[in-house]
This record gives C-alpha cells, structure tokens and sequence, in this order.
C-alpha cells in the first residue's frame, strides 16, 4: 500500500509540474511589435537572442521581433522601433553597439541601438539587472545589424557652416 501512496504522489506532481509548463506556455508576455520589427533584419536578432541574460532566463512573447527575459519580467527586447537621429542623449558604446541612454522614467531604462537600421530598443527594471550587463549579453545578437553611422561626442562632430547674408 506505501508504493501506491508514493506512486499516487509522484503521478501527482508529474501531473502538476506538466500543468505548471503548459501554463507558462500559453502565457506568452504580452508585448506590441514595432513598426519595422517584421524586418528581416529583425529576425536575423531574435534567431540569435541568448537564452538568458544577467541571469535571467528568457521568455515567449506574442509579438515578432521582440524578446523578454525574468519572471517577473524585467528586460524587454523590441527590434524595428525608430532610428534615433542626433540626440543629447548619453550614448556609450557596449562590445562595439552604440546605445543611447533614456533614464527620464528611472528606475526603468531605455536603451536604444544608434548608427543600425533598423534600431533595437531594449528597456530593463534597473532595480532587477544592471544595464550594461543586459547590453553585453544582448550586443552578439543585435550586432548581426550592420553599422551605418555611430556615436560621436559634441567635440568631434562636424561643425555645421553658419549661413552669412553675403551673396
């Protein structure tokens, strides 16, 4: 009679464990796609998306050319989103991706991909995981988008030419 009771237990748990799967898969996190997130380029990032970072193990999502990690979850990936043009923005460069830095709604940050189209957005919970951690796990993935541009400081830009009334 022991043997049943363990075998009763044990096909209960198997039984729990496989419901508790299936309950992660059908809820995918709910996130919206860019407006170039069907670019192929896109795709060539989420194909390459590591399965955790800063330690958090990733997530499915319901939406193409995205990616979202921790459970909570507190890193969200969304390729496609706008190119950001020139900007007073921090932007730091990350195992050869540029960044620039959005802190304006702290502690969740923003970090968007600079000089790369299309652009990669990824926002964190900076009371969860470090920034820089989360971009170093992300650059192998998101630099399979080639490089058109980069940072530069304000010292090393171009200077633009100040129009005269000389004819």
């Amino acid at each position: 009679m022991p043997h049943r009771s363990i075998r009763r237990a044990a096909l209960a748990l198997a039984a729990l464990s496989l419901a508790s799967g299936l309950a992660a898969c059908a809820n995918p996190v709910a996130l919206e796609r860019a407006d170039d997130g069907i670019d192929a380029a896109c795709a060539d990032i989420i194909v390459r998306l590591p399965d955790s970072v800063a330690d958090l193990d990733r997530r499915e999502t319901n939406a193409q050319g995205t990616g979202a990690w921790g459970s909570p979850t507190s890193v969200i990936l969304r390729c496609g989103v706008e190119v950001p043009g020139p900007t007073t923005l921090p932007c730091n460069a990350v195992n050869g991706v540029d960044w620039v830095t959005d802190d304006s709604d702290a502690p969740n940050y923003r970090f968007v991909t600079y000089g790369r189209t299309p652009a990669t957005e990824v926002i964190i919970n900076g009371d969860a995981v470090a920034g820089s951690t989360v971009l170093a796990d992300l650059s192998a993935a998101v630099s399979t988008i080639p490089v058109d541009g980069g940072c530069v400081s304000y010292d090393d830009a171009t200077p633009v030419p100040t129009p005269t009334n000389e004819d």
